[in-house]
């Protein structure tokens, strides 16, 4: 059984120092123009310690395209301090920072992006019962595609120039990437559309662009990960099976590592691959060993990170409700602490958490993708 604590030495010759990375949360905190905030600064001041690897909240790499009040930005040199000082605080902490780069595509709000139209890989009429929908996209013409691939790059760039490890690909949570791999989103008939094979174009051309800034730069030691939603609801959305031929051509690619997308570690397959066995398990073994899988979803004690560690099914352990809980958690879990690990968020003491005044307000009102709280037994996390 591998520990927790165990180093890894990625494909590029990186070496990790232990198995606990810090997931990407949003914290609504940064400045309306992407920079990072005070609040911001706090959130993230103390969350890194004794973690390996800390992914950023999601960042922005074209204006028009966030999902998110107070999303930071890696729009242009304008915001590189503002970069360097989040790589920075990071990086102190004795984590390597990672900074995941993001575009909403249809799924944008359409407050903090006036101005602008929202874009899809095809034409997007929302549906007439969906309440939390408010918006229509139109498709992106093929120059606009190629913009949007250049954007990813040139964040990217941004991030290297910033002293930033690396940078990770945000393919999943439908937002625009995963929408052009997406059979229900992308019904293109163009380069960028097709059978699944077809619409893997788009995220491979995003990882070619970005390689190209690694190239120009002499940075083989760059990291690149590329994170991804295994599946979808919808009748034409993924399925496993279209994962499966999604993570053979990104094994192929010039990647450090995969990272998957679940709400819960341990939740079942529903189309195109085994049902009785876990999403998981099943993409840990078709990947076969080429590429290290970051796992992640409602690990919230020091049982559950050290258990899903041991089922071998990745090879790194993401967490996110855990951190927002215990921000000295990696700390912890290195100390043997476990019965220190809160597992449930006390309302009581907000000046404990140091959350965001946003997140704070969002907590309160307790989406179930948010740490459940003293007092209440009914929580359990969106099963998705």
């Amino acid at each position: 059984m591998t520990d927790l604590f165990t180093p890894f030495t990625l494909n590029n010759g990186v070496e990790i120092k232990n198995r606990l990375v810090v997931a990407p949360m949003t914290h609504f905190a940064s400045n309306p123009d992407g920079t990072i905030s005070d609040a911001e600064r706090q959130f993230i001041g103390n969350r890194a310690q004794d973690f390996g690897l800390f992914i950023t909240a999601a960042t922005l790499v074209k204006h028009g395209g966030k999902s998110f009040m107070g999303e930071p930005e890696a729009t242009s040199d304008a915001v590189l301090d503002s970069l360097r000082e989040t790589a920075n605080v990071i990086k102190n902490q004795g984590a390597k920072a990672i900074l995941q780069l993001h575009h909403g595509g249809k799924k944008w709000n359409a407050d903090i992006n006036q101005g602008f139209d929202a874009i899809a890989p095809s034409d997007y009429i929302k549906p007439d019962n969906d309440a939390s929908d408010n918006h229509s996209a139109r498709v992106m013409t093929e120059a606009e595609v190629d913009e949007m691939i250049m954007a990813f790059a040139r964040s990217a760039e941004l991030a290297l120039q910033a002293g930033f490890d690396g940078v990770e690909i945000h393919g999943a949570n439908g937002y625009l990437i995963q929408q052009f791999v997406s059979g229900d989103s992308n019904t293109r008939t163009d380069k960028w559309g097709g059978d699944i094979h077809a619409r893997t174009a788009f995220p491979l051309a995003v990882i070619q662009a970005i390689n190209e800034v690694k190239t120009k730069h002499n940075r083989p030691d760059f990291i690149v990960g590329y994170r991804f939603s295994p599946e979808e609801p919808e009748e034409n959305g993924l399925t496993m099976a279209d994962t499966f031929v999604l993570l053979d051509k990104l094994v192929e690619q010039p990647l450090q590592y995969l990272h998957i997308s679940l709400w819960d570690f341990y939740n079942k397959a529903r189309r195109g691959a085994d049902t009785t066995k876990s999403r998981i398990e099943q993409i840990h073994a078709h990947i076969g060993g080429k590429l290290p899988l970051i796992g992640v979803g409602n690990l919230l004690s020091g049982a559950d990170i050290r258990g899903a560690m041991a089922t071998g099914f990745a090879e790194f352990i993401a967490v996110g409700k855990a951190v927002l809980m215990n921000p000295n958690l990696a700390t912890l879990l290195k100390n043997g602490q476990d019965e220190q690990i809160q597992t449930r968020l006390d309302l009581s003491q907000p000046e404990k958490y140091g959350y965001p005044p946003v997140l704070w307000h969002i907590q309160q009102n307790k989406p179930a993708f948010l740490p459940p709280v003293v007092g209440d037994e009914n929580w359990q996390a969106v099963n998705i």
